[in-house]
């Protein structure tokens, strides 16, 4: 480290010395000759200064990094200190720029959409999620306002007016089904923030549990008014009514009550296959028996009014949970039986899949379906004709329960349908699932 104040201390020295020059020569060459020389040094020495300076105006205009000028004396001092103090300031311009690379890295790679806005609402800056969620380009439209760009009305009175705590939950007009939580957040000087974060599916999650909880109500709601109706009947008239009025309402509200009880197994049952882990390789299910069992359900349940086949051509067995993979069966086949009118027939199918794994197929003759209807099948409580639905005596929850018990057992459910051609269920299971005999 040079001391404070060289560079003066460098000028005072040269001045120093020319004085103490001419106080040696003024005696030796004369009053006017000394003069003229030291003159002439105080000239040679301005001329060097201003050169130098010059070298300076001309290095500082020079790319950041560029080498120095070459100078002696005190200019060497000021060059190489401003080259430190240069090195100094382009070290810390990298680590900014590396600090906001990474900044933009970070939030590039972020799922949340980040929206930099001036005080003006003119964009600034924009993130890829935050593109995909406005559809912005961030490239072109940085620098408009976003006023412009987004113009749903309650994004632009979210943003222009007062803003809350609480986040605003907007419905893209842009983009048909996407859902935004969107926050504005302040900064800088008057800047604000825009973060927003695609909630569609939490949202549908939460209308499916709305939902599930109006649909449970009002499944048991039915049958609940039915049984308390029979027994205040029976209550108020039992005397007067004849044995065989009385048997009847009994008869009448057992059928509900088991019709609850029915839809609180089911309940019970799907809530047990949400909640577990994928059932084990452990247990090893006798397919055969086990699809037999399933045929003579289904006819119990159809009680002569159909024609019901089995064919079975497929691995013996399969390594899994009994139980649910009886469940996923006989709903299937049940809901053949109940949706197939009487006089048709039902096909129940077993044999190897592609890839060497399984099939269960359940072919009917029914109504079929419309295309519009089959993503939803699946779904607790959906139906395609619901006042058929509760006739016909299901709960709503045959093929949730199915889609949840193949899925643990890693099997897809297929649905094929046609409308006045019938349909096709077939519960698809892996290779892996196969138990191989044993050699």
């Amino acid at each position: 480290m040079r001391p404070a104040g060289y560079v003066w201390g460098g000028f005072g020295g040269a001045l120093l010395g020319f004085v103490a020059l001419a106080l040696i020569v003024w005696p030796l060459l004369g009053g006017t000759v000394a003069l003229l020389v030291f003159t002439a040094l105080l000239a040679a020495l301005f001329v060097y200064h201003i050169r130098s300076l010059k070298k300076l105006v001309l290095w500082t205009r020079e790319p950041i990094g560029a080498p120095l000028p070459q100078a002696f004396g005190v200019w060497d001092y000021v060059f190489a200190d401003l080259s430190r103090r240069s090195r100094a300031s382009l070290d810390q311009r990298d680590r900014l720029a590396q600090a906001l690379a990474r900044f933009r890295e970070a939030t590039s790679a972020m799922p949340s959409g980040v929206i930099l806005l001036s005080a003006e609402n003119f964009i600034e800056w924009i993130n890829p999620a935050a593109e995909m969620h406005f559809g912005l380009d961030g490239e072109r439209d940085t620098g408009k306002p976003i006023t412009n760009l987004v113009r749903q009305p309650d994004f632009v009175a979210y943003l222009c007016g007062e803003r809350t705590a609480e986040p605003l939950t907007c419905r893209m007009a842009r983009q048909a089904g996407l859902v935004l939580s969107i926050q504005i957040v302040p900064f800088g000087e008057e800047q604000s923030m825009v973060l927003s974060r695609d909630v569609t599916q939490f949202e549908k999650l939460e209308t499916m549990r709305r939902d599930f909880v109006a649909n449970v109500s009002h499944e048991l709601k039915t049958p609940l008014t039915v049984v308390s109706g029979f027994l205040e009947t029976l209550d108020d008239m039992l005397d007067e009514l004849p044995p065989e009025d009385a048997r009847r309402y009994l008869r009448l509200a057992s059928e509900q009550a088991m019709r609850m009880q029915s839809l609180v197994d089911d309940l019970l049952a799907l809530a047990a296959l949400e909640t577990s882990a994928r059932a084990s390789y452990d247990e090893t299910v006798e397919m055969a028996p086990l699809i037999q069992t399933v045929l003579g359900e289904a006819q119990a349940l159809s009680a002569g009014r159909h024609e019901i086949s089995l064919e079975l051509d497929g691995p013996v067995s399969l390594r899994g949970s009994r139980k649910e993979i009886h469940s996923a069966l006989l709903n299937l086949a049940s809901n053949a039986v109940r949706y197939t009118p009487a006089g048709g027939s039902i096909r129940l199918c077993w044999n190897v899949a592609a890839g060497g794994g399984a099939r269960f197929a359940v072919i009917d003759t029914g109504l079929g379906i419309e295309a519009q209807h089959i993503p939803r099948l699946t779904e607790r409580f959906y139906r395609v004709d619901r006042g058929r639905s509760r006739e016909s005596g299901g709960t709503g929850l045959g093929l949730a329960i199915v889609k949840h018990a193949l899925g643990r057992h890693q099997a897809t459910l297929q649905i094929e349908s046609q409308p006045g051609k019938g349909s096709t269920f077939s519960a698809l299971f892996p290779a892996e699932r196969v138990a191989r005999p044993q050699i």
